[in-house]
């Protein structure tokens, strides 16, 4: 998708962590980044790196798995991508939320892999008050439930 569609601000706050995040290792911003970037960031939904190449080869031939696979390395490193394992084993990857927006959540069916993505403020504030009762400050977390989906539990019926 062109950068044009994308969330203009989305994309350019991206852009300018991975360039800082680059400078600072000495590492060049190349084009084929730009392109990962770009194809990433314009996923409707977590993304496996065999995903994004195939979205990215279908602008430029020449990118290989290593290169998608490090640059994701990469965009979690600076922030700007979450890598995500969701019991199957391998990596998926969704963009970091950006400050001022509501955390979320994941239902994972275990029978067709939908991933539905939720937000319970409820939830949040239990687990802020769990890790306050035991002194304990809360830099980060994740919390997957898994399961079967309606679709699954429709079919199994």
């Amino acid at each position: 998708m062109p950068r044009a569609t994308l969330h203009k601000s989305r994309y350019e706050r991206a852009h300018e962590r991975l360039t800082r995040h680059m400078r600072g290792r000495g590492l060049k911003l190349t084009r084929q980044r730009e392109l990962i970037l770009e194809s990433f960031l314009a996923s409707p939904k977590h993304v496996a790196v065999e995903e994004l190449l195939a979205a990215v080869r279908g602008k430029d031939r020449g990118i290989g798995h290593a290169t998608v696979y490090r640059t994701m390395k990469l965009f979690v490193e600076a922030g700007i991508a979450q890598e995500r394992h969701f019991g199957d084993g391998a990596s998926q990857y969704e963009p970091e939320a950006p400050d001022g927006h509501a955390h979320h959540d994941h239902l994972i069916c275990t029978r067709c892999g939908r991933i539905i993505e939720f937000e319970n403020a409820d939830i949040e504030r239990l687990q802020e008050a769990v890790a306050t009762r035991y002194g304990f400050r809360l830099t980060h977390h994740k919390m997957e439930l898994y399961g079967l989906c309606r679709d699954c539990r429709k079919a199994e019926a």
